[in-house]
């Protein structure tokens, strides 16, 4: 019954909120376009239609194209020089999670000296304090997967020691955030559903740690009924708006539950996976070692009665043992096509278990103290190796 809920973002949110973004106050005067280095946001016409947005609320701008599916250190300090150099005061981050997670630690260095890694407080982070406010944060995201838009952390790798750690901050919070569904329409069908899952294992993993609380259990499990029903339609048909809506929908709640509780270790194990392999979605790797990772903890009783819940949730209203949750899950993977996701084609080999292992120990080891059951580390290499295809 106790919970410490801090989410200071404006969220606007449905179909043409785009169309209303300059009728809000801005941040600045100069902003930096964040997008990604692909061409989606031109081609879809979501970089015109943000910047005259911008132009209609009196902002100068400046695009930066430099944010990788896996942001680096490297793009983080390209994007904070150009800010620093073009005088931007803030900063819209248009595109998905990586677009969004990249801004957030782009905020940070174009405010402060030193490098990234000083401000970070896992794994070989120097966990220093962050001395000035990062520049302010407009979200305008293109997909459904990552919550980004409603917390104040983003996930950066850096290359040279395969590490992808988090940076926090409260004023990484967006100020302003707009979850437009007409944005999402462009997502592929594989894309969207892995952009599902990943926002679909925020709450699930909320909801099964041993931080979960009243408030975060009522935004766990609305999330979870609004993905599991519309993701397989948005999957089937991306131009199928109440589906992309519902979708979208449950990711902003699934955001908001982060800042209720801690995540449990799935994401850390993923984590380690596409640190080494940063061609991997990180959706993509959470499905592939979802049905392991789950099954071990319902197989030690960790939560029985929430695995019910959590079953229910899906839609698997007459639930009555932990097993059917993985169950509906394996069927709803199915249903969206994403069952038979393979390891290996993606480059990893069944060797690096034990690396990934200790990885997600060395960097991610703040997960583990969520879980209601404490692996070893032998449970965790058997995880993966279950899991390798």
């Amino acid at each position: 019954m106790k919970f410490d809920m801090y989410v200071p973002t404006h969220l606007l949110f449905g179909c043409g909120m785009l169309n209303s973004m300059h009728e809000h106050p801005m941040p600045g005067k100069k902003a930096l376009i964040v997008i990604s280095n692909g061409k989606s946001t031109h081609a879809n016409g979501y970089l015109s239609r943000t910047e005259e947005q911008l132009r209609l609320a009196g902002v100068e701008r400046v695009v930066f194209d430099g944010a990788e599916p896996n942001p680096t250190v490297a793009n983080v300090n390209a994007g904070a020089k150009a800010a620093r150099e073009n005088g931007c005061d803030f900063l819209v981050a248009l595109g998905g999670g990586s677009v969004m997670d990249c801004s957030k630690a782009l905020a940070v260095m174009a405010a402060n000296g030193g490098e990234l890694w000083d401000y970070v407080q896992i794994g070989s982070g120097k966990g220093k304090s962050i001395t000035n406010d990062p520049l302010p944060i407009i979200a305008v995201t293109t997909t459904a997967g990552t919550g980004s838009e409603m917390d104040g952390a983003g996930v950066i790798t850096k290359e040279d020691t395969n590490e992808k750690a988090f940076i926090m901050h409260p004023g990484l919070f967006p100020r302003l955030s707009l979850v437009d569904p007409e944005l999402m329409v462009s997502v592929p069908p594989h894309f969207t559903a892995f952009q599902g899952f990943d926002a679909l294992f925020h709450s699930v993993e909320a909801y099964i740690s041993n931080g979960a609380n009243l408030m975060s259990d009522m935004y766990a499990l609305t999330a979870i009924e609004n993905i599991a029903a519309y993701l397989p339609r948005a999957v089937k048909d991306g131009r199928d708006m109440e589906a992309r809506s519902h979708v979208a929908f449950g990711n902003s709640l699934s955001g908001m539950v982060m800042n209720l509780t801690l995540l449990t270790s799935e994401h850390g194990m993923e984590h380690a996976m596409s640190a080494y392999h940063p061609n991997l979605p990180h959706g993509a790797g959470l499905i592939m070692i979802s049905e392991a990772y789950y099954r071990y903890f319902v197989q030690h009783h960790g939560c029985d009665e929430r695995f019910i819940r959590l079953a229910q949730a899906m839609g698997m209203k007459d639930a009555a043992k932990p097993e059917d949750f993985l169950t509906i899950l394996v069927q709803l993977q199915e249903t969206c096509d994403v069952s038979d996701l393979k390891m290996s084609s993606y480059g990893v080999t069944p060797d690096e278990c034990e690396k990934f292992m200790r990885n997600s120990r060395d960097v991610m080891g703040i997960m583990f103290t969520s879980d209601r059951v404490q692996m070893s580390d032998a449970d965790i290499v058997d995880i993966y190796r279950l899991s390798y295809k």
